[in-house]
């Protein structure tokens, strides 16, 4: 058996990927209720294709700027916090996009303050106060996970987990699929994760891509749609 640190960062870790953790996951679909009216996702093929594109854009955007948090913060290079968040910032092109991860981020910096008593989270929250960076939930990611002493290949699977399970939980409320289609969904994912890191982990900053042009235009639909279970 490991240590009683061990048991922390994995009860840690268990604990910041729950999908009940009150950061406001439960509010949002990714997309997802868009790509449902307009019938782009109607199955479980369907699903998986999207949730394996909502994947792949965020690994090589989010993840890259989480993980990069995460690496600054461990060396006391605040300010290299905040340029993740603002590079980030640049990658979200529709307004919903932003909405979510700047609201999650704020409330995952919230939830820190409360639970570390770290220095550089409070700041990191008295800037998002004063409007002196977005706070974006990934950044936020990087420098909590780094607080609680969990590692970046941990970081970097809850936040896919996160990502997929978002998708997967919103369709089951407005897609034809089961509870044994999305296990068997996130199940075939998850042998994905340990590719996806082995690429991020690599890339800089100027590195970051995300190419999901159709992710935009389902923004845009949803903005001025009338279907609003969930706020994207």
């Amino acid at each position: 058996m490991g240590d009683n640190s061990d048991v922390i960062r994995v009860m840690r870790l268990l604990q910041f990927t729950d999908s009940t953790f009150p950061v406001g996951t439960f509010s949002f679909s990714n997309g997802l209720e868009t790509a449902s009216l307009e019938k782009i996702v109607t199955d479980a093929k369907t699903l998986e294709d999207f949730a394996r594109s909502q994947s792949r854009q965020a690994a090589f955007s989010d993840g890259v700027a989480a993980l990069q948090a995460h690496r600054a913060f461990l060396r006391g290079d605040y300010p290299y916090c905040k340029k993740c968040d603002s590079y980030l910032m640049m990658f979200k092109m529709n307004t919903e996009s932003r909405m979510m991860i700047t609201r999650m981020g704020k409330k995952l910096a919230e939830l820190g303050v409360k639970l570390f008593d770290e220095p550089v989270i409070k700041m990191w929250l008295e800037d998002i106060r004063s409007d002196k960076t977005p706070g974006t939930y990934p950044v936020a990611q990087g420098i909590i996970f780094a607080a609680a002493g969990i590692g970046e290949r941990e970081l970097f699977c809850s936040h896919q987990y996160g990502i997929v399970n978002m998708v997967l939980s919103a369709a089951l409320r407005c897609v034809r699929v089961s509870h044994y289609d999305t296990q068997l969904i996130l199940e075939k994912m998850a042998t994905e994760v340990d590719q996806l890191y082995n690429q991020a982990s690599q890339m800089d900053l100027q590195d970051m891509n995300a190419f999901f042009p159709e992710l935009d235009i389902l923004a845009s639909l949803h903005e001025k749609g009338n279907m609003r279970m969930f706020m994207n």
